[in-house]
């Protein structure tokens, strides 16, 4: 498949989300891009060029859509890149790129702190079905990480900010170590989001975005996306994953998504400008024990968040309070505005604890081991948020 076209590359963020992947629809002349649900479109008169397992042509819903093909062009486009893959969820982003990229033998140099399905492919499922050899390091840590990556490793894949403790990691620092190693670089962006940070302007080689997050927004549609400039490893996803495997995304969430990314970038500015204010005042709080966040000039990672994430830091907040499990539970079940969930990016802020029996836990930094909560921010007035957290605090006697 040819590089995305993008009509807007000297345009702002803004504009992409706006303009990229749009048209109007040649059948009624309309301004919007219509959903079309269909599983089957017309095949040519001449079949005798037609590859059934390819992509390069609307044929069958797996092979691609109309809906999942916009979608693909905005998303590159968001991301400065020549190409991106939609598929069906997040996981399944990481999963097509896992995939194709590795085979029986390779070595795989992965993050201690990472997204759970992350955790359960290297440290359970890649390594024990497929022989992968799979290492887990501290990546905030570079001399762990040159230690960990040596000649012949195939891939290092990170987050930043990391999920769940929000931890910055150095993406340019990383990718010098992978690339003379001869090792591939993928980063999950998804705590970022493009309009905070673009890591293939950082040496990145394959960026993940969950689009369910940030970018859709609206905590209605599932779908993830890989963005790159390598076209043929790209195919390669395409045809191993996306077509024999079938992660392909539904016509009906690429047309959500889409819809929901119009507005990603004045979501994100707000949320990011929201959430510095949340976890300022987090951090005078009595009973909190810590709060990580990268806009926190207390933070670690601060110095490093403020030279690669350009525009803002992010909806996440990771804090502690000094307390047991259940009450933490009592905490979190006690806010009225803010809603007791997982997942995170959607326009509702949304709470989750990260209980002190969790298998992962002792992977984490020591403050992290007791009353963490994961925060996402939403787009409620920031006061009321502020003012929800307080009254929770109080009603369990924090």
């Amino acid at each position: 498949m040819a590089k995305k076209e993008n009509r807007f590359t000297n345009y702002g963020i803004d504009t992409q989300a706006v303009h990229a992947g749009t048209d109007y629809d040649e059948g009624t002349g309309a301004v919007r891009r219509p959903l079309h649900m269909a599983n089957s479109y017309k095949l040519p008169d001449d079949l005798s060029k037609v590859n059934y397992s390819s992509t390069d042509l609307l044929m069958y819903a797996r092979n691609g859509n109309a809906n999942q093909h916009w979608l693909e062009e905005k998303i590159a486009a968001l991301h400065g890149a020549d190409d991106a893959i939609v598929l069906a969820s997040g996981v399944g982003a990481l999963h097509a790129l896992f995939w194709t990229l590795l085979k029986s033998g390779d070595r795989v140099v992965y993050p201690k702190v990472s997204y759970m399905a992350v955790y359960r492919m290297f440290h359970e499922l890649f390594n024990v079905k497929f022989g992968v050899d799979t290492v887990m390091v501290d990546m905030t840590d570079l001399e762990a990480v040159k230690r960990a990556v040596t000649p012949g490793t195939q891939l290092v894949h990170i987050e930043t900010p990391d999920n769940p403790t929000v931890g910055v990691t150095d993406i340019a620092a990383i990718a010098k170590i992978a690339h003379e190693n001869g090792a591939i670089l993928s980063v999950d962006n998804t705590f970022a989001s493009p309009l905070n940070q673009r890591p293939l302007d950082l040496g990145a080689d394959f960026v993940v975005e969950a689009l369910t997050k940030f970018i859709n927004g609206h905590g209605d549609a599932q779908g993830g996306a890989i963005i790159s400039n390598n076209l043929e490893t790209m195919e390669r996803i395409r045809y191993e994953a996306q077509v024999n495997v079938g992660s392909v995304i539904s016509p009906f969430n690429a047309w959500q998504i889409f819809r929901g990314s119009v507005t990603f970038p004045l979501r994100m500015r707000q949320i990011n400008e929201s959430t510095q204010r949340v976890a300022e005042w987090l951090e005078q709080r009595k009973n909190v024990t810590f709060v990580s966040y990268p806009g926190l000039p207390s933070n670690p990672g601060h110095a490093l968040a403020k030279k690669q994430m350009k525009n803002g830091y992010g909806g996440v907040i990771s804090f502690g309070l000094d307390t047991d499990d259940k009450t933490v539970e009592r905490f979190c079940a006690a806010l009225k505005v803010v809603t007791f969930a997982v997942s995170l990016g959607h326009d509702e802020s949304l709470i989750f604890p990260q209980p002190s029996y969790d298998e992962r836990i002792a992977l984490y930094p020591e403050k992290f081991r007791k009353g963490f909560i994961r925060f996402s921010v939403g787009l409620e007035d920031v006061e009321d948020i502020i003012a929800d957290l307080d009254q929770g605090l109080r009603a369990v006697g924090l």
